[in-house]
């Protein structure tokens, strides 16, 4: 697999830190050549015009943007999906990260 490039979209892009982190983790661990980032939802088409992104993930406190932002990423052939609650919650970042490469597939 190529590397993938994941941008998280949250209310303000500090939120979901500690969830990068684990998700970086869990790319090392499965030697998955990743880069992923977080942004404050604002950032988001200024993001998408100046790095190469492969699939947006949206935390769920902003789920009520979620058609605008697939919008959005569906003008660059982006796919953009919210992420679970849960697995937002307890910071599961292997189960986000696989979210990311499962719509990166689709």
């Amino acid at each position: 697999m190529k590397k993938i490039n994941v941008l998280l979209v949250c209310s303000a892009g500090m939120s979901t830190s500690l969830l990068v982190e684990k998700m970086k983790k869990a790319a090392q661990e499965k030697e998955i050549d990743a880069e992923i980032w977080a942004i404050g939802s604002t950032y988001l088409d200024a993001e998408l015009n100046s790095h190469e992104v492969d699939v947006v993930l949206v935390g769920p406190q902003m789920r009520y943007e979620l058609a605008k932002i697939q919008e959005q990423a569906s003008r660059r052939n982006i796919q953009a999906e919210a992420i679970n609650m849960q697995d937002y919650g307890l910071c599961r970042g292997e189960n986000v990260l696989m979210q990311a490469i499962d719509l990166v597939k689709k």
